[in-house]
């Protein structure tokens, strides 16, 4: 529930600390003292929609903080972890958990969950487990079929809700699968013609059959032939002034001459015995180099225009894949999978058959799902028409009968229903859909009374009305205020109301003051109870908090409201 709310700066509302608690705490004050304005910052801190024009005039920001106590582990406290912020155990399995939401004069926002920044969504997840907020706007809405739909699957949840969870996994199933059947016949042309394109180019990779790291090994061999006079005279340069294939002596002759010296004076220095055993190992490293170059000049020999001919024409090959391709690495990846690709283009007409056949499938089974689904929404329909009729009789509408109707319609993925309610006012008269003909006190009495019902059959702890008894009054109104009290006896019930016979049920009575000095408006709110609630139900009776008429008005209606006499 939420325990305790502060607003600063949002719309007429400078500074104010809203306490809240358990029970019914009912919200009045003068028009255009800002009690809309307590829905607002409340929506904003269930993740609404932030909008500069909720920031009070010449601030810089508007700020609203929340404390609600929940559960110290759950949904709740789980989904405030996963943001990373933490709840606040109080004892008895509760916590405090803390909210804010801070929205800039430019329009920008930023949340607060749990004492870490966390995004909006966070508090939009947030609000689904912790607050049912229900409006003015909620009364145009039910006059859409999806809102109608909507209030009858959460009526019904328990037997609806597995059985459309079910029915949209196979909605989903059959979509994918006429969306692949759409998808081939739709490009039927485009993969023909990606499969010839692919057949040529597999075609081509296959009769050069490329090597990786080819192309570079083919660059090397042709600079390599392309210069091979070049190199075969420095090779045999190397190779004559290591072995002695010209007139100066050979560097195998002068390092033997060299170790001999050494060897003959290695006696009397053992530092020159070493010299010379490097000399040694020169000696063999030497003998070994000119083998080598012999062997080079061999190959040089055997090389010819011949070969440099056939290198080129297979460089010519692998670099017309390059450039075909991007890279020899890419043909190279091509060869290896464009044969699977081309298999499934070419594999169309048998895949289209067998996607049919599953498609088939997918949709009878839907339609075995579509039936389980409109059979659970008539049988909760008919539980749905009677709660709200017995709610209406109790709201001054004592021969209202309302009939929830579910009429097959085109599957979509909430379902084939077309859900309506209807209302038949007086008796004689044919149930009408409540969108086109309910007056607006009718429109308004309905509405609560299905909110009313399918809030007993919920979880969610706490409820907000925000002025739905609009267009009501004398003993409907008494009977609203007596509805919400007995909702209050189960969950938290928070009423912005302009109406006394609602407020005189309320167990906190919070009023929204408005001070001016001449330019700028603010408002705070305040706790009645005694003489002040007693003058604030006299002004909602009459205008006059002052009137002794109507403060006698107004205690007998505190009285009879607490006694449990009224009703």
């Amino acid at each position: 529930m939420i325990e305790q709310m502060t607003l600063r700066d949002l719309g007429v509302i400078a500074q104010a600390t809203l306490p809240m608690g358990p029970g019914f705490t009912a919200i009045t004050g003068e028009t255009g003292a800002g009690k809309t304005m307590v829905v607002t910052g409340l929506g904003l801190l269930l993740g609404a929609r932030s909008d500069s024009g909720v920031v009070r005039a010449g601030a810089a920001q508007a700020a609203v903080e929340g404390v609600w106590v929940v559960p110290d582990a759950g949904a709740v406290a789980d989904r405030v972890a996963e943001a990373g912020g933490e709840v606040e155990p109080i004892g008895d399995g509760l916590a405090e958990l803390y909210l804010a939401r801070t929205v800039t004069a430019e329009g920008r926002s930023r949340a607060s969950v749990g004492g870490r920044t966390a995004p909006a969504g966070v508090l939009a997840d947030l609000a689904e487990q912790l607050v049912v907020v229900h409006g003015q706007s909620d009364q145009l809405r039910l006059r859409s079929g999806a809102a109608q739909r909507d209030a009858l699957d959460r009526f019904g949840a328990a037997e609806i809700l597995p059985a459309w969870e079910a029915y949209r996994e196979a909605y989903t199933a059959l979509r994918e699968l006429s969306a692949q059947i759409a998808d081939i016949t739709g490009h039927a042309a485009e993969r023909a013609a990606e499969a010839e394109r692919l057949r040529a180019e597999l075609t081509e990779i296959e009769q050069v059959d490329p090597q990786p790291g080819e192309d570079l090994e083919l660059a090397q061999r042709a600079e390599r032939l392309a210069n091979v006079e070049e190199l075969r005279q420095a090779a045999a340069i190397a190779h004559d002034a290591l072995s002695g294939g010209g007139e100066a002596p050979d560097v195998t002759l002068l390092v033997t001459e060299a170790r001999r010296a050494l060897d003959r004076a290695a006696r009397s220095d053992t530092i020159l015995a070493g010299h010379a055993a490097s000399l040694d190992d020169i000696s063999y490293r030497v003998a070994d180099l000119a083998t080598e170059l012999s062997a080079y000049l061999a190959d040089l020999d055997d090389s010819g225009p011949h070969e440099l001919a056939a290198v080129e024409e297979r460089r010519a090959a692998v670099t017309a894949l390059v450039r075909a391709h991007g890279t020899l690495d890419a043909a190279l990846e091509l060869a290896r999978t464009g044969a699977f690709r081309l298999a499934e283009l070419d594999d169309d007409g048998e895949r289209i058959a067998r996607l049919r056949e599953e498609e088939a499938e997918a949709a009878a089974a839907l339609d075995a799902l579509a039936s389980r689904l409109t059979a659970a929404r008539r049988a909760a329909a008919v539980r749905l028409a009677d709660a709200v009729t017995q709610e209406l009789h109790a709201l001054a509408l004592p021969d209202a009968r309302v009939v929830v109707a579910v009429e097959e319609a085109a599957p979509t993925a909430s379902g084939r229903d077309d859900v309506t309610i209807l209302l038949a006012p007086h008796p004689g008269a044919e149930p009408r859909p409540v969108a086109k003909t309910a007056s607006g006190g009718e429109l308004s009495r309905v509405m609560l009374a299905i909110e009313v019902v399918i809030a007993g059959s919920g979880g969610v702890p706490t409820f907000v009305f925000d002025e739905i008894d609009a267009g009501i009054g004398g003993a409907a109104a008494i009977e609203v205020g007596r509805r919400l009290a007995r909702l209050a006896e189960t969950s938290q019930v928070i009423v912005v109301t302009h109406l006394a016979q609602v407020a005189a049920f309320a167990s906190n009575h919070l009023s929204v003051v408005k001070s001016g000095d001449g330019s700028v408006t603010a408002s705070s709110v305040r706790a009645l109870v005694g003489a002040d609630r007693e003058a604030e139900m006299a002004r909602l009776l009459s205008g006059l908090s002052d009137s002794t008429t109507a403060l006698d008005h107004a205690r007998e209606l505190l009285s009879l409201a607490h006694s449990g006499l009224i009703g």
